[in-house]
């Protein structure tokens, strides 16, 4: 039911896939601010898996630096500048492929409890989780788990080998028996065809409940990696986003990755659409992002 009908809204001319996510959007989040999200990597580099857009994964020459999990000092002075810039929730990422239990995994957790006592929604992306792991976050005041599916079901071989879609939907699955929110979205620009973006959305829809927040990545192709030399239009970005929100109604659309490949307008656009958040700060895990100046002049121009 639902890649039916995703792939007709896909398909629809832009102004009238635009108009109908915009009413769509209006009934449920009229007069709605845009959510500040900040993310920051506590961990970056030497991961085993091979996600041929990633510029941490082991098996591509990407000149990352690689760095061991943060020192809990620098993860509250980078929490507070955070929420000194507006962020209303504060977000980390580690490179690898699952959670291990041990002195790191207990340092993670004292981290969302820092983030808490700030007053911010804590949301983190670990890689794989067992269920008593998500347990654990849970009980350390966790908002929100990320775990993006990537793509369709039928393309992700093309894009990773070293874990299954199963394997993630496994990790979600105890996201949402913890009682935590789940964050899951995909990329645009893998060389995913229409048909592939409608599938991710239409996976995406069909959760029961449908995830809290959806992010919506535009590729950043980086030399090394096996994608180096892609590209993909903002407009196909703006598409994903206006379908996911027709989809999915209730849920925050994160305008996330490829920010800074895209102009003022186009950026604006995607909000129009249904985006009603954003990473927000000058570094998106290792790749740049707009300056919090450049972003709250757009969004003053914009008016939210």
């Amino acid at each position: 039911m639902y890649y039916e009908r995703a792939l007709e809204l896909y398909n629809q001319p832009l102004f009238e896939l635009l108009d109908q996510a915009r009413m769509i959007h209006t009934q449920h989040h009229k007069h709605e601010k845009i959510q500040r999200c900040a993310l920051l990597s506590i961990k970056t580099g030497a991961c085993s898996e091979d996600c041929a857009y990633c510029p941490q994964s082991a098996h591509y020459d990407t000149n990352v630096e690689r760095t061991g999990l943060m020192e809990l000092h620098a993860v509250q002075a980078a929490i507070r500048q955070a929420k000194a810039s507006g962020a209303g929730r504060f977000c980390m990422g580690a490179s690898g492929r699952q959670v291990k239990d041990g002195a790191d995994f207990d340092r993670v957790l004292e981290m969302v409890r820092m983030v808490k006592e700030e007053g911010m929604e804590a949301c983190v992306t670990l890689g794989m989780l067992t269920g008593h792991q998500a347990v654990r976050l849970k009980e350390a005041g966790l908002d929100a788990y990320n775990h993006n599916l990537d793509t369709s079901r039928e393309f992700y071989p093309s894009i990773i080998t070293t874990r299954t879609y199963d394997d993630r939907l496994q990790t979600l699955h105890h996201v949402r028996e913890a009682k935590i929110q789940v964050c899951c979205g995909g990329i645009v620009g893998l060389g995913e065809s229409r048909e592939d973006r409608c599938a991710l959305i239409a996976e995406l829809a069909s959760m029961e409940p449908q995830p809290e927040s959806v992010p919506i990545n535009m590729l950043i192709a980086v030399d090394g990696t096996p994608l180096e030399g892609k590209s993909v239009e903002p407009f196909d970005v703006i598409r994903m986003i206006a379908v996911a929100r027709c989809l999915m109604p209730k849920t925050r659309i994160r305008l996330s990755a490829g920010r800074s490949h895209m102009s003022r307008e186009a950026q604006a656009l995607a909000f129009y659409a249904g985006a009603n958040s954003v990473f927000f700060g000058e570094k998106l895990l290792t790749r740049d992002n707009p300056s919090v100046q450049e972003d709250e002049a757009l969004f003053t121009a914009l008016g939210t």
